[in-house]
């Protein structure tokens, strides 16, 4: 059995998934235990991510899609040489 404390905000430490068939023990804040089998857990979890993951625009396997910014764009001209007309 494995014993959990929800903190002040609401939330508990879970970091990765638990065996399916293990009982879990969730203490809220307010005292009262809940048990869980991991499997629940483990969806609760998954959904969260999955939330997380959409909201930060990130793909299924939390990677972002976008191009990478660069230090000095690509696209755009820095330097120019320039010499005096002759007049």
């Amino acid at each position: 059995m494995i014993d959990l404390q929800q903190d002040a905000d609401g939330f508990i430490r879970m970091n990765r998934h638990f065996p399916s068939t293990t009982l879990i023990t969730v203490t809220f804040t307010e005292g009262t235990p809940e048990v869980f089998t991991g499997k629940r857990l483990n969806e609760i979890y998954d959904e969260a991510m999955a939330e997380f993951r959409s909201q930060n625009r990130l793909d299924a396997k939390g990677f972002s899609r976008a191009p990478a910014k660069t230090v000095q764009p690509m696209n755009n001209l820095t330097f120019v040489k320039i010499a005096p007309t002759a007049a």
